[in-house]
């Protein structure tokens, strides 16, 4: 439901200025400003399923946006960094030669 900030203070569900109910509803915002959302199911708000989205005005330069400083990191920044190809190679040699090994012993132990 969207409601007023003072319905939304309260989690007043009693005269919303809009009713969403498929579970898939998308909606538009076209102004800047607070757009106040709650959960009409009894006792949801309460327990926290309210959204207050904050719409900020644009600017003329986008580099003075604040929104330009705040950006989301990439995906590739997010993650943590994988092993180098020298770890990588180093690690495959070293799994190949206690293979190596592991055979020899086999090897030899099956025909003492």
């Amino acid at each position: 439901m969207r409601v007023t900030h003072a319905m939304y203070r309260a989690c007043n569900t009693t005269a919303p200025l809009a009713t969403y109910t498929t579970g898939n509803d998308s909606i538009t915002i076209t102004t800047r400003g607070h757009h106040y959302f709650i959960c009409g199911v009894n006792g949801h708000c309460q327990s926290g399923q309210r959204v207050d989205i904050n719409v900020l005005p644009t600017t003329a330069t986008p580099s003075s946006s604040p929104a330009s400083s705040m950006a989301a990191p990439t995906l590739s920044s997010a993650q943590s960094p994988g092993p180098s190809s020298n770890t990588a190679a180093s690690s495959m040699a070293s799994i190949a030669q206690a293979l190596l090994l592991a055979m020899a012993i086999l090897f030899h132990v099956g025909f003492a």
